[in-house]
């Protein structure tokens, strides 16, 4: 391979969704923007960038690993099985879903195709990093009270590679402009032997979060 080969394709390497972001926009504008996104090769595959969805002012955002196959056809997060999960346990923690911003760690559905189906893959780290521009600048525009991570891909996302959710559940970590908790992703729930206790202690997460870090 020649010198100005191996320069060019050096150069179409994706390097993270921050040359994406447009400066000083509002939420419109920034979901406008990443709509266009190419921070990494998750683009090629999915259907289209799924953005965060809610309130401009809302005191609490949800945030998720990826979107799913659903949500990646409808181009809303959080309106597939999981999604619907959550909303329910939402609405019984009592939660207004229509007052919470969800969003995802990463914006594109990563899969596997088995026959007709499309079957999630998480993400990798290096795709999580490259898109986090996107989760940070809607966490500034937003200026939540509380983030709820769901799940570890999440947790990791917002508070760091060591993260763990067992140890943020029930705890609130303060960073200063929001404080942040961790619960499970419902889609774990879905596929729990016991889905009955996993509710319930998801929902018991919700609830504990509701009662007392929203006073």
């Amino acid at each position: 391979m020649s010198t100005t080969a191996r320069g060019s394709r050096r150069a179409e390497k994706p390097v993270g969704a921050a040359q994406f972001v447009p400066a000083e926009a509002d939420l419109d504008t920034v979901r406008a923007a990443a709509a266009g996104c190419r921070g990494c090769d998750l683009y090629r595959d999915a259907t289209q960038t799924v953005f965060g969805e809610g309130p401009a002012d809302a005191r609490v955002v949800l945030v998720g690993e990826q979107p799913g196959d659903q949500e990646d056809t409808a181009g809303l997060p959080f309106v597939g099985p999981a999604g619907r999960l959550l909303d329910r346990a939402l609405g019984e923690a009592g939660f207004d879903r229509g007052e919470v911003y969800v969003t995802n760690a990463v914006k594109h559905f990563k899969f596997v195709e088995r026959g007709k189906r499309r079957i999630h893959k998480q993400p990798s780290r290096t795709e999580v990093v490259a898109c986090s521009a996107w989760l940070a600048t809607e966490l500034e525009l937003v200026a939540p009270e509380l983030v709820v991570c769901l799940g570890a891909v999440a947790a990791k996302a917002v508070l760091g590679p060591a993260t763990t959710v067992g140890e943020l559940r029930g705890q609130v970590v303060d960073r200063g402009d929001y404080g942040v908790t961790a619960t499970v992703h419902p889609s774990s729930v879905l596929r729990a032997p016991d889905r009955k206790t996993a509710y319930a202690e998801f929902l018991d997460d919700l609830a504990h979060i509701r009662e007392t870090a929203l006073r």
